[in-house]
């Protein structure tokens, strides 16, 4: 990982989950990281828990459903460090509903964080990540090539950032950016207890086993050593490689399978 130390890297949804994961392995590296986040106590404590590390610290209020927010958080980037390096796209939020029930504001709000939030903070980066020929990094998901029944609206932007970040690395791929879509597989993180219910609130449970996911932490690593490597696709999940594959050869068997693992979880908005 030396040839990450004393980057500049830029993390939204840096409060929890693996973005709190990719900060803390990040400062270990000795890189200069910019925290951002809805959440700026949370960050304020990250920060005091690695100020022991040689690295600078900057944490930044920034809602990435506002454009001038996610402008803010660049420009004071660039200013206090002078320049980025990376760009790691990380906020998002899941939502777990059957599309009978949900609220389509909720399906608005997921699309919102999870896709608009990558293209305004992006948007306002490149600019500066093709001065240093730097990394622009999106967290998607498995769910951005497989969707998941009672996660339309996830997928569904999973799905948009995928194909907006594929579009992305071509148009640029002549001028020295990299462009890294990772997709972990389930993971365990506060991103599913605060999955979005059919009417905006958080669900405050996991209905799967967390003991059997990804944790953050390795997540994270895996990221940044994704990062290091100029690597265009990130999915080191085995779960997400055996959908990845067995979709493509076998789409009507993998959907069925799917379809039983979601309906058996506890408290499932799918019917058997």
């Amino acid at each position: 990982m030396d040839s990450l130390k004393a980057k500049n890297i830029i993390i939204t949804g840096a409060s929890s989950g693996i973005g709190e994961a990719l900060a803390i392995q990040a400062a270990k590296i000795g890189a200069n990281i910019v925290l951002a986040s809805r959440n700026i106590s949370k960050l304020d404590e990250l920060k005091k828990s690695l100020n022991t590390y040689n690295t600078t610290i900057l944490t930044v209020s920034c809602d990435v459903t506002r454009a001038s927010d996610c402008q803010n958080l660049i420009d004071t980037a660039i200013r206090e460090l002078g320049k980025i390096d990376v760009l790691i796209n990380n906020a998002g939020i899941s939502m777990r509903a059957s599309f009978d029930d949900v609220n389509l504001d909720v399906l608005e709000e997921v699309m919102n964080v999870n896709f608009w939030g990558s293209v305004y903070c992006s948007k306002a980066a490149i600019p500066h990540l093709l001065k240093t020929k730097g990394s622009l990094v999106v967290v998607s998901s498995v769910t951005g090539f497989k969707g998941l029944p009672g996660r339309s609206g996830y997928a569904a932007s999973k799905f948009a950032v995928n194909g907006f970040f594929e579009s992305i690395r071509m148009e640029y791929s002549s001028r020295g950016l990299h462009t890294l879509i990772s997709c972990p597989g389930f993971t365990a993180s506060n991103i599913r207890f605060n999955a979005l219910n059919s009417d905006g609130e958080s669900q405050a449970e996991a209905p799967g086993d967390e003991s059997k996911m990804d944790t953050a932490e390795s997540v994270a690593l895996d990221i940044l050593q994704a990062i290091r490597d100029r690597k265009d696709f990130m999915l080191k999940n085995k779960q997400g490689r055996i959908i990845f594959w067995m979709n493509k050869f076998f789409p009507k068997f993998i959907e069925k399978k799917i379809h039983q693992v979601i309906a058996a979880e506890h408290n499932s908005p799918i019917k058997k």
